[in-house]
């Protein structure tokens, strides 16, 4: 059961994801607020899953609101406005429920936020299951990669494509600094403002240039001193 809490200053939006959860059996709406500061007391004393969370509020955006809370929940912004999807999925949000929405489109959103909350509460067994997964939203859908497969990751302005082993490129909007904070820096490193590594696809390096999977790959020069203190 995902336990969630809803936001919208409107209490008329509040009134239709109530009626929606009520339809929806694996949701447990814990409470819903129209105003921020009485949702954060509530999320500093009880955690929830996930939040339904509107992006226009007059006091706090929705987004300010998203990236204060104490505790990262999964996210689905529910709004009028078009123009804040991308903003959304910037925010890593599960879904971006466009007002007004059906009790079908809703039923999507969740499922999508119980796909991840299983992928999430998976509990680790290194011994019988060694495999480490990355887990990216792209194309409106959560992609798990295993590590092992990623090649190298590439950055393109204000997207990514990571590179596989076993398939087509998975084009992703994030930037560089929010892929290295996911991938184990034990087995990954970025040697270029545009590219992140894996070590155990190097097969050798000249006048600092990355041979791996077919590519070369060059080693930027502010990254240089940490890449061969590292490999070498």
């Amino acid at each position: 059961m995902i336990r969630a809490i809803a936001i919208d200053d409107e209490p008329p939006a509040l009134r239709i994801i109530t009626h929606f959860c009520n339809l929806t059996e694996s949701i447990d709406l814990l409470h819903t607020f129209t105003r921020t500061d009485e949702a954060m007391q509530f999320l500093e004393q009880h955690p929830v899953d996930l939040l339904f969370l509107d992006i226009n509020m007059p006091a706090m955006t929705g987004i300010e609101f998203y990236q204060a809370i104490p505790n990262r929940a999964m996210v689905i912004f529910t709004t009028a406005y078009a123009e804040y999807a991308v903003t959304g999925f910037d925010l890593s949000a599960v879904d971006y429920l466009l007002k007004p929405f059906t009790l079908d489109r809703f039923r999507q959103a969740v499922d999508k936020a119980a796909e991840q909350l299983r992928w999430q509460s998976t509990p680790d067994e290194p011994s019988a299951s060694p495999e480490r997964f990355l887990h990216v939203r792209a194309d409106y859908k959560l992609y798990q990669i295993a590590l092992s497969d990623i090649l190298y990751v590439e950055g393109l302005d204000d997207y990514l494509k990571i590179h596989v082993q076993t398939g087509h490129p998975i084009v992703a909007r994030m930037t560089m600094k929010a892929m290295q904070q996911k991938l184990p820096d034990t087995d990954f490193i970025r040697v270029h403002r545009s590219f992140i590594v894996p070590f155990r696809r190097i097969e050798s390096v000249r006048n600092k240039v990355i041979q791996l999977a077919g590519q070369s790959i060059p080693i930027g020069a502010s990254y240089e001193a940490d890449f061969f203190e590292r490999f070498g």
